[in-house]
């Protein structure tokens, strides 16, 4: 019967044999990552805001590249690519990036775990390796989630003003993207700033302003923008006013806006119950209670 410490020690060989094999497949592996890092605007990708994914790139093209591009899927890779869109990380990551970074972070990292544990001795629990695993392997997704949660919040925040500011300047005899780049023009650097750029640039670029803005619409995946949207191309379409258009739009954005406020809010005193109930009444009725029931059990001693 083979011994306990037998069997760490062919693991161990096992794992080091596949670490060394994925190693030199990096390395003498032909150049096909070059057509998967092509990006449609032919920019290279700018810097993530996160630190680690800016340190996990260069693992990822050695590594990882090469065996994400194999995971065909139509579908899969549509709902990355859209993901990537709506969390607005199209020009920090690229599908093939995206799905390298969850290989990297979900497997090879587990492994090198594994290894180092049997090689250093460092007495890790095995059941930490997979556990490590399906966090890495979901990490780009919470990532993205979360940009995509900051990405709602900022566009919802300054939607409105931007429309107040468009219906004047249409009504100061403007047209709408004439309105939308003096908007750009003066705004801060913020999100619907950026995305009203990108509208102006298809523009330019030879496509209609239907198509510009349902676009936005696409890359933004926020109702409201979407409404914006379908508004503004129905108006155009039927001849309406839009000056009109814009202000009715913007009442309604800020109603809405108002009507998530009280919500939030309603929301917010249903969770302050628990610590209420279970941490604050409590201490308040120690307190004031504590001297009577002292008094009743021991009297004036």
């Amino acid at each position: 019967m083979l011994s306990f410490e037998f069997f760490i020690l062919i693991s161990g060989l096992a794992l080091a044999a596949l670490s060394v094999y994925l190693f030199a497949s990096a390395i003498f592996t032909n150049n096909s990552d070059a057509e998967a890092l092509a990006w449609a605007s032919g920019d290279e990708p700018i810097r993530s805001k996160s630190g680690l994914i800016n340190f996990s790139r260069p693992l990822v093209h050695n590594f990882t590249l090469q065996h994400a591009q194999r995971i065909k899927r139509k579908a899969y890779r549509e709902k990355v690519r859209r993901t990537l869109l709506t969390a607005g990380l199209s020009r920090e990551l690229n599908e093939d990036e995206f799905i390298g970074l969850k290989i990297l972070w979900g497997i090879f990292l587990p492994i090198m775990l594994v290894i180092m544990n049997f090689a250093l001795q460092l007495g890790m629990p095995l059941w930490f390796a997979p556990f490590l695993g399906l966090i890495g392997w979901n990490f780009p997704d919470f990532y993205a989630t979360n940009a995509r949660k900051q990405r709602y919040v900022a566009v919802v925040m300054d939607l409105p003003f931007f429309i107040d500011l468009m219906a004047l300047s249409t009504e100061a005899g403007l047209d709408l993207m004439g309105a939308i780049q003096r908007i750009v023009d003066k705004a801060d650097d913020s999100v619907l700033a950026e995305e009203f750029r990108l509208v102006l640039k298809d523009i330019k670029l030879g496509s209609s302003r239907r198509e510009a803005l349902g676009r936005l619409a696409d890359r933004l995946d926020i109702p409201e923008i979407t409404s914006f949207s379908a508004v503004v191309r129905d108006a155009e379409d039927s001849g309406a006013s839009i000056a009109g258009v814009l202000k009715d739009q913007s009442i309604q954005m800020r109603l809405e806006r108002f009507v998530r406020a009280e919500k939030a809010g309603a929301r917010a005193s249903q969770l302050m119950l628990f610590p209420l109930m279970f941490l604050i009444l409590p201490a308040v009725f120690t307190m004031v209670f504590s001297p009577v029931v002292l008094q009743f059990f021991y009297g004036g001693k």
